[in-house]
């Protein structure tokens, strides 16, 4: 091959491999599309993540005053009974809080999705805790619970029964915070349940049917294999809101509540040595150490997923 048509063939190469205008336009318009939302993610998650764990290696004094100390954070709470138990409480409010949310969601989904009047108006219903303020939806509940003159202990000595200090003991209390914390929690998920089984083609239900399939044999022959995928996201999703639960119990437990140090949760053992022990180099170490635990139980889900989920269907 001569000098003149080798030439020639790499001219057209570079040409072919050339971007064009067009390309490079449509480029920059898309970067710049995402460029707001990369700027709140660096500015809301990424930069505050960073400098906790920045924060994690050092004594955090008054006034930004900061000495560096290494992995002492990290080792000051092995033995720290208070954080160990704080976690093991958030670990018990997510065995509560994530089956009990993600089953009823399933079943209130499940009434939901047949034609009945009113629809609309359920849907709303059943909505409204996820859209409310956690404060107005902790008072609310505060009030209920109290073992003075709360509208539940009234319920109860109306039957005869003894009043109960549902605020007041471990056991009570965490059955207390984890029925605020599912009634708040229904509701989401209810919605992204529903849409899934919405999605679920009739004709299955139909051949289903002339095959004498009973509505139960229904739902969990079909329902349930084809919102599986819907079903772990709403696992994973509460699952990582449990583990971070704070406000519920904020709002619900007065301050000097004697079942306050054994129902807090890490979250809330870790605002407690931020700003009431002003330990914040401390706290960024418990923070650090909850973000370490979320990615592993989510990594693990989604691990376990796998073997029951399927995202072909």
């Amino acid at each position: 091959m001569s000098s003149e048509a080798v030439l020639s063939e790499q001219t057209a190469s570079v040409k072919k491999n050339r971007i064009g205008r067009n390309t490079l336009t449509e480029w920059a318009w898309g970067y710049a599309m995402i460029l707001p939302l990369f700027i709140g993610l660096a500015a809301f998650y990424f930069y505050p993540a960073g400098r906790v764990i920045y924060d994690s290696l050092y004594e955090v004094g008054a006034f930004g005053r900061r000495s560096f100390v290494g992995l002492e954070n990290y080792q000051s709470m092995i033995g720290d009974s208070a954080m160990w138990a704080s976690l093991v409480n958030s670990l018990i409010y997510a065995a509560i809080i994530v089956p009990a949310t993600v089953i009823l969601a399933m079943f209130l989904a499940g009434m939901l999705n047949a034609k009945i009047r009113g629809l609309s108006v359920f849907r709303v219903i059943y909505f409204i805790p996820a859209v409310t303020m956690t404060v107005a939806v902790s008072m609310m509940w505060r009030w209920i619970f109290n073992g003075d003159f709360g509208i539940l202990n009234q319920i109860i000595q109306f039957f005869g029964g003894a009043p109960i200090r549902w605020l007041g003991a471990r056991a009570t209390a965490m059955t207390s915070i984890s029925i605020v914390s599912v009634w708040m929690g229904i509701g989401v998920n209810m919605v992204i349940l529903l849409a899934a089984m919405q999605g679920v083609p009739a004709a299955y239900y139909e051949a289903a049917t002339l095959d004498g399939a009973s509505g139960p044999k229904k739902f969990f022959s079909i329902t349930m294999p084809l919102i599986a995928p819907a079903i772990s996201f709403v696992s994973i999703t509460t699952m990582i809101g449990t583990l971070q639960i704070f406000d519920v119990i904020f709002m619900l437990m007065p301050p000097r509540s004697s079942a306050l140090t054994s129902t807090q949760s890490v979250v809330m053992y870790f605002f407690r040595n931020a700003f009431e022990f002003s330990r914040r180099g401390y706290a960024s170490a418990i923070a650090v150490l909850l973000l370490v635990i979320i990615m592993i139980f989510t990594v693990l889900q989604l691990k376990l997923q796998k073997k029951w989920v399927n995202y072909d269907s």
